[in-house]
């Protein structure tokens, strides 16, 4: 059994090679000549005593022979990158990625072209940074090739081999040191591997934006997050991610959200919103939560302060997710001054998952003798902009109040233009 260093779990990978779906992948791979590994992400997780989810496993059987093999065993098989040897075993609904070693033959940044070997060391020599190039034998020997146990216990995320020649060969390396460190490091980045970025900074503009968008978002969610994203700003790597500035301290006050965190980082406005939709190729989903964001932020600085009868007006307006999401982050700001009230009102709102309606409907005008048209918009305009005014009230006389006031806005007369009046005197 390997000897681990301190901080490591020595449990974390007889846990591992003991889950049955484990069990079943390596039994129904088992042949004579051949082996079968578990590597990567989940063998580093499971020496750090983390949950693992996904299993990826290596082995030097060609993919029709995973497939054939796994079927004769009663597992699932299914194709998932059989061109690049991938071959998704699944057992009680549990996927397992089956992946044929790899040696390297040409790489460009983007492409890589492989083909199958049968040498784990070299397959090791492929992959990214230390930490995910770690292997485990189905008899529970630790393999490690590139130092990884020592850089995990050290807290270290570095490349294996030499950091440039890592970049060039996939440029989204660069975002991918970044996210690891953030989750998986501890003090300051590799010095290699962050010269290395930073010298490899316009390869960024070569990656397609989806790609950048899924790391970036990941990297949001890091345990150290706000330390990564300011090392991205102050090396100016920041700006070809987002195409703006970001705001640090904000970012670090952020719910552990990435959409949210993306706002507290790089969003004042709806431009912003907009900018980042193009910049990151973001889901429609995700920009109307970061316009959203952007109206409640621009909406609560516009107030000196916020006591708790304007909360639901302010919930009505924006939502009580993206009110109490910007409030957290505006935590310390000069603007609003928000009482104890209005934090307690707008936590009610948001744990009851309601949003203030207003009770009056263009039928309960139509009741009323109003025409079909652009007359009962104009009308429930006028009663939402009284009934917001009011703190958003929802009873039986609020209700005749307000239609009342909208069937008033209708009889108003239309006030005259300015030149007509003065024609008129």
């Amino acid at each position: 059994m390997t000897v681990l260093p301190p901080g490591l779990d020595p449990g974390g990978p007889a846990r591992l090679l003991a889950r049955d779906g484990v069990q079943a992948c390596l039994a129904a791979l088992a042949m004579p000549g051949e082996e079968t590994r578990l590597v990567g992400g989940c063998v580093r997780d499971a020496l750090l005593g983390r949950m693992v989810s996904d299993i990826d496993l290596a082995t030097t059987l060609l993919p029709q022979t995973v497939i054939a093999r796994a079927r004769r065993a009663g597992l699932k098989a299914v194709p998932t990158g059989i061109e690049h040897g991938t071959v998704t075993l699944v057992v009680e609904g549990e996927p397992h990625e089956v992946t044929t070693l790899r040696e390297d033959v040409e790489t460009d940044g983007r492409h890589a072209v492989v083909r199958f070997g049968r040498d784990f060391a070299r397959d090791a020599e492929r992959r990214d940074f230390t930490i995910n190039a770690l292997s485990l034998s189905a008899d529970g020997r630790l393999h490690d090739t590139t130092g990884g146990v020592a850089d995990l216990a050290e807290g270290r995320v570095r490349f294996i081999g030499e950091a440039a020649t890592r970049l060039r060969e996939d440029a989204l390396r660069l975002l991918r040191f970044f996210r690891f460190h953030a989750r998986y490091g501890a003090g300051a980045p590799d010095p290699e591997g962050l010269a290395a970025a930073i010298a490899a900074r316009d390869s960024l503009d070569r990656l397609s934006r989806e790609r950048v968008r899924a790391e970036f978002l990941k990297l949001l969610l890091a345990p150290r997050a706000v330390e990564a994203v300011a090392t991205l700003s102050e090396t100016g790597l920041l700006l070809r991610i987002t195409g703006g500035v970001g705001d640090i301290g904000r970012l670090a006050r952020a719910e552990p959200d990435a959409v949210i965190r993306l706002g507290a980082l790089a969003v004042l406005t709806r431009d912003d919103a907009d900018r980042l939709q193009e910049r990151l190729r973001l889901s429609k989903a995700e920009h109307a939560d970061l316009t959203a964001y952007a109206d409640a932020l621009v909406a609560l600085r516009a107030r000196s302060a916020l006591d708790a009868a304007e909360v639901p007006a302010l919930v009505a307006e924006h939502g009580a997710v993206p009110s109490r999401a910007v409030l957290r982050i505006l935590d310390g700001e000069p603007r609003p001054l928000v009482t104890p009230g209005a934090r307690i009102a707008l936590d009610r709102i948001a744990q009851a998952g309601t949003r203030p309606v207003l009770p009056v409907t263009g039928a309960d005008l139509v009741a009323r003798g109003v025409p079909p048209g652009p007359g009962v918009g104009a009308a429930l305009r006028a009663a939402r902009s009284r009934w917001l005014a009011e703190g958003c009230p929802d009873d039986a006389a609020a209700r005749d109040r307000l239609i009342a006031h909208a069937l008033a806005a209708i009889d108003a007369p239309s006030p005259l233009p300015r030149d007509a009046a003065q024609g008129q005197g």
